[in-house]
């Protein structure tokens, strides 16, 4: 089994984000899973601009680290996310990361794979954010087994480290364990089948130009 670790985190896994993945991956160590762990600090991600030539050709045109990161999540067995809180939402390297997914997204390219979220934040509100990359979980077709979270009491420190550290080693054995069992989410799930018609119907509007988006479809859809 291969757990895919993505930290958005600037300072790395030096960082509090950093701290509380480590407890996570040793859940997942635990379970017996390998691991890999991609920092988007040493990574180049450039943000989308809407040329569409991925949607066209599955290979995205800026020349990065992207379509790297692209096919070791599509090979991966399970996956999880860590970011911090920057102003309510995720920091700006897993946004532009986010935003280059969009042809995953239009494909739902993840279907069948679980993911876990990890997040920390200077004063609290760690919900909101979490709520945020599980959504983003879902719409690549993949569920979230859960998400943790904490605001910091110091440097690469939080309140209540054992019992947080704790839950962060549970999450990462939830997820090696979902990915052998396959449990079924059902809110989840109602979401990612609604998103998928709505994907669906929007690669059939466009299917004159998004030639591999529409290739990818009709082999779901035969299946």
């Amino acid at each position: 089994m291969k757990i895919l670790a993505i930290i958005a985190s600037p300072r790395g896994m030096q960082g509090n984000t950093g701290r509380l993945l480590e407890e996570v991956l040793a859940g997942v160590k635990e379970s017996g899973a390998e691991t890999e762990i991609l920092s988007l600090k040493t990574l180049q991600v450039q943000p989308c601009v809407a040329c569409d030539v991925c949607h066209a050709t599955g290979i995205c045109n800026i020349k990065d680290d992207y379509e790297s990161i692209k096919d070791k999540m599509l090979v991966c067995d399970g996956f999880i996310l860590a970011s911090p809180n920057y102003i309510f939402s995720v920091s700006a390297q897993m946004k532009a990361l986010f935003d280059r997914c969009n042809g995953l997204i239009h494909c739902m390219a993840l279907e069948g794979k679980y993911a876990a979220i990890v997040e920390t934040s200077g004063g609290g509100e760690d919900g909101e954010v979490i709520a945020y990359m599980e959504r983003f979980v879902n719409t690549l077709g993949a569920n979230s087994v859960g998400g943790i979270g904490s605001p910091m009491a110091g440097i690469r420190s939080f309140p209540d480290e054992t019992n947080l550290y704790e839950k962060a080693r549970n999450l990462g054995r939830e997820l090696c364990r979902s990915v052998t069992e396959r449990p079924k989410f059902h809110l989840q799930d109602e979401f990612i089948i609604a998103f998928r018609g709505r994907m669906a119907a929007l690669v059939d509007l466009m299917k004159e130009y998004w030639v591999f988006e529409r290739e990818q479809w009709e082999k779901k859809l035969s299946r």
